[in-house]
């Protein structure tokens, strides 16, 4: 059988994994791209026919494993859609909202062509149609109930212990009269998480592609992590200020509301504070939750049980409405925040950054992973200002982050759950983390448990055969073009000269054109201080 690794490959984002096995075609997630342009533009490469795949194996919600369903369905994918009951029902709301968001973004950019004279249109990734239109081929299947989406081929979903829903999958391929196992950990999650059960015990396989996203690291303990909040909380609500929390949609909402009602109960968070979500998305999301809470650990449901909502908080505020969200910028006073989305590149959470991110006495709560040339990465790393929404705003704010709310297992969790299968022979493809986690987890791997570990690049194939050497082909060039950093150089020297040159006749010209050039100048100094604090 091949593997060809469609995205998630020393990246975070964009999970994907095409196998072909005899006459079966299939993909283990379908993930957006999300990061700088370069890493976006691979949403709009088909490097794949979706309209050969048979099935898609979905693990969980999140956009980054299945926002680019609707857009594999515009390009003919037409088979079955597997994952979780709870799966199923976020999926209905996220495509939906990530449909709306494309066609927002579009409208936005044919707006900017029109009024510079480019009549040219931009169509979205893809529509609300596409994204209705591939929900309708989901197919349900429940945790440990072994099902076979085609002959050849036979799938266990497991519980993750991510987000509501997530699994990791057991995928038993038989050719030629031999089975071969593969274990697709999907996004781990950590252990006495609150709302979600741990993850289940890892099962032996031939072959296990497991995430890597905090292999280099560990986190916080929750304890420690809500102690932070209430010091974040304290922080801005003693100056007045507001306290802005990026968050995913969901899990990690509905987790930070679940922090703030047992803060509340302790007395931490004031009781005039009110706290909005302001996030539609994350509104129907908690919903969700609420529906399907029987898949909660059992120290939640006990809670439902005494009738105790962990998701409700006395001065809670569901902000639906942009107008509603506007409002919250312009009502004096302290109040805690959160909306999306959780690396700051889109939504509502731009508009809060761009009204807080300057206020001296604000605070800036980050309880999720900053992919890299996102702006809340930039943000975290440290830079003095950054630009949002066309304006360059300065980082006057108190930065908070706090690693303990992560839905990923840490460097630890993942060695503990990989354990069962140190010297069995398991062959390890990390995915789904940045170069640094991969190698340092990979050599802790090497070291610990004795295995082969491999981590695999974007577009890269391998052929899988139980018992032999994997052989690789190597990603083409297409898949990391060359930077010529020689070339830009040259090229910003050469019009630095040429602006020398006009610039020495300015005196020609009238006082009011003169003032424009320095004013023009002067932004583009603002753009290369920016960029110059971020290298």
């Amino acid at each position: 059988m091949k593997i060809r690794f469609m995205g998630a490959a020393q990246t975070v984002t964009g999970s994907c994994y095409v196998i072909e096995t005899g006459g079966t075609r299939f993909a283990v997630d379908c993930g957006m791209h999300q990061g700088n342009a370069e890493i976006e533009k691979r949403n709009y490469s088909n490097e794949y026919d979706p309209s050969r795949l048979d099935f898609i194996l979905v693990t969980h919600a999140h956009i980054d494993h299945s926002g680019l369903l609707p857009r594999v369905h515009a390009d003919g994918f037409r088979g079955p859609v597997y994952c979780t009951p709870p799966t199923r029902d976020l999926l209905e709301i996220m495509l939906l909202d990530s449909a709306h968001i494309q066609e927002m973004e579009a409208e936005w950019q044919n707006k900017k062509r029109t009024r510079h004279g480019d009549a040219r249109p931009v169509e979205p990734l893809y529509t609300s149609a596409d994204a209705e239109a591939v929900t309708r081929l989901i197919r349900p299947v429940d945790y440990r109930e072994p099902f076979e989406p085609a002959g050849n081929v036979r799938v266990t979903y497991r519980d993750a212990g991510h987000i509501l829903g997530s699994a990791f999958l057991l995928v038993e391929i038989t050719e030629n009269g031999d089975t071969t196992r593969l274990v697709f950990s999907g996004d781990l999650g950590r252990p006495d998480q609150l709302l979600i059960r741990d993850p289940s015990e890892l099962v032996s396989a031939h072959y296990l592609f497991m995430e890597s996203t905090y292999g280099d690291r560990e986190h916080k303990d929750e304890r420690k992590s809500r102690d932070e909040l209430a010091e974040a909380i304290a922080y801005s609500y003693g100056r007045g200020e507001k306290v802005i929390i990026p968050a995913f949609a969901v899990e990690r909402t509905q987790e930070v509301l679940y922090s703030l009602h047992l803060l509340a109960k302790d007395g931490r968070l004031p009781a005039d504070m009110p706290v909005y979500v302001d996030s539609p998305l994350a509104i129907k999301a908690t919903e969700v939750f609420r529906k399907n809470s029987k898949y909660f650990d059992e120290q939640t449901q006990a809670l439902y049980a005494a009738g105790e909502d962990p998701l409700r908080l006395p001065n809670l505020r569901y902000t639906q409405e942009t107008r509603e969200s506007q409002a919250i910028n312009t009502t004096p006073g302290p109040a805690v925040v959160i909306s999306a989305s959780g690396m700051c590149n889109a939504g509502r959470i731009k508009h809060h950054l761009r009204h807080n991110l300057w206020r001296e006495g604000a605070s800036i709560v980050f309880v999720g992973y900053q992919g890299q040339g996102t702006p809340g990465r930039r943000i975290v790393d440290g830079v003095k200002s950054i630009r949002i929404l066309n304006e360059e705003v300065a980082v006057n704010a108190r930065i908070f982050t706090i690693g303990g709310f992560s839905a990923h297992a840490g460097q630890s969790q993942i060695m503990a759950w990989l354990e069962s299968q140190c010297g069995t022979g398991v062959e390890v493809f990390l995915v789904h983390g940045e170069e640094r986690a991969q190698k340092t987890l990979a050599a802790l791997i090497r070291e610990k448990c004795g295995l082969k570990v491999r981590i695999p690049a974007y577009l890269e194939e391998v052929t899988l055969k139980a018992g032999t050497e994997p052989a690789a082909v190597a990603p083409p060039a297409k898949a990391r073009p060359e930077i010529d950093w020689t070339y830009l150089a040259a090229e910003t020297e050469a019009k630095i000269a040429e602006l020398n040159k006009r610039l020495a006749h300015m005196d020609e010209r009238s006082w009011v054109d003169q003032s424009d050039v320095r004013d023009r100048l002067l932004e583009i100094h603002s753009d290369l201080a920016g960029l110059i604090s971020e290298l």
